[in-house]
């Protein structure tokens, strides 16, 4: 790596044979769990499932081949507020193309962001209008991956966006746009409400606050269209099985991540089942997630060490002094993309309490990473939302 002026330094993946070789050997001696016969999915991740992808992370999967993909992203690493941040910088060849800033959520990093990227910054080359370019800011939020674990307590979503609001200062981008889904909406929605002379226009693929967490009285129906009724009752049952089936994994983040951590600090299996479990249930199965996409998204984690320090997000929003409260304002354009496989279903009317809604999209294909799954119909959202906002 080499300094930069304005604190920036070049960053290139390089990761050392010997690591390569320790992992290959943990793969080769897991020591596999019993299951019970005949209950799929409802324990969790299946053994058979975690058994292909074992196989096929060991025998198949091609590090050095990822590894030299993502080094044709120019990257970079700099310090604010005391935590290392790293990010790629793909400029577009069209000089005029809008600044975005795209964040990843948990348990996801940059690599979510590989089939979007090209179209997005260069459509010019993909078939696309060169007016609706793209410079793309692909950072790493502190605590994960490549940014490397957080050395302080304190790292919630809006201390994120104050530093991602420095990030693109010292890139030099005075005006941008800003995207992005699960952690990465909230760190976007804070972002633009932060900073509203700065950020043009939200993209988000996910809406914080934007369902119900209480059952809807029958007034509050009656007031609603026949179609956001029905949708109210959808957000309202989807909200009650994802509490009381798939709430567990944030609940052990948000309290006891370190205890976690020694888990998936030291079993690359155990970490791939924990990841692996959440794309998979998250996702469109119509829309198949790319193995070698996933893995390489799992190995940033593990090469890293940041499992447990990516999960202490859960932990410092929790208990942050706004845990509990309804979303801040926000008056910034702002646009949802919303996937029907994603966690909750959103509401308009709930979400115009506390946003500018400018673009609502519904999609019948996609789910909870439309970045992988569904990277067409990502990429054409981001690009119909900001033409609506050029001069």
């Amino acid at each position: 790596m080499s300094d930069l002026e304005g604190g920036l330094r070049e960053f290139r993946l390089d990761v050392a044979q010997a690591e390569l070789d320790d992992l290959s050997g943990r793969l080769g001696r897991v020591r596999w769990p019993d299951q019970l016969p005949g209950v799929g999915w409802a324990y969790g991740i299946p053994l058979d499932e975690v058994r292909g992808l074992v196989d096929y992370w060991r025998l198949r999967y091609d590090w050095r081949a990822a590894e030299e993909r993502l080094n044709a992203w120019p990257q970079f690493t700099t310090l604010i507020d005391g935590a290392n941040v790293h990010f790629a910088h793909v400029r577009s060849p069209e000089p005029d193309a809008t600044p975005l800033l795209m964040t990843h959520g948990w348990p996801g990093s940059f690599v979510e962001f590989l089939r979007v990227a090209g179209p997005l910054s260069d459509p010019r080359a993909h078939g696309g209008d060169p007016a609706d370019a793209f410079h793309l800011v692909l950072p790493h939020i502190p605590g994960f991956a490549l940014s490397g674990p957080t050395v302080e307590a304190g790292w919630e979503f809006k201390r994120v966006a104050r530093a991602f609001g420095v990030l693109m200062e010292r890139l030099g981008y005075e005006a941008y746009g800003v995207q992005g889904g699960d952690w990465g909406a909230a760190v976007s929605r804070e972002l633009g409400r932060i900073r509203p002379e700065c950020v043009v226009g939200v993209h988000l693929n996910l809406l914080p606050g934007g369902g119900v967490t209480e059952e809807p009285s029958a007034d509050e129906l009656a007031a609603l269209s026949p179609g956001e009724r029905e949708r109210t009752v959808a957000s309202w049952e989807r909200y009650r099985s994802w509490t009381r089936e798939r709430q567990g994994y944030a609940d052990i983040q948000a309290t006891r991540p370190q205890t976690l951590a020694y888990g998936l600090n030291d079993s690359p299996v155990g970490l791939l089942a924990w990841i692996g479990e959440k794309f998979a249930e998250w996702s469109d199965p119509r829309c198949p997630i790319d193995r070698d996409q996933l893995l390489t998204n799992v190995m940033l984690y593990w090469l890293t060490g940041t499992a447990g320090s990516a999960a202490r997000i859960y932990y410092e929003r929790a208990h942050a002094d706004y845990a509990g409260r309804p979303p801040e304002v926000s008056r910034t354009p702002t646009a949802l993309a919303d996937f029907p496989r994603d966690n909750f279903v959103p509401l308009r009317h709930v979400a115009e309490r506390t946003n500018r809604i400018v673009r609502w999209t519904s999609y019948e294909r996609g789910g909870h990473f439309p970045a992988m799954e569904v990277p067409e119909l990502l990429v054409g959202d981001v690009r119909e939302f900001f033409r609506l906002l050029r001069p």
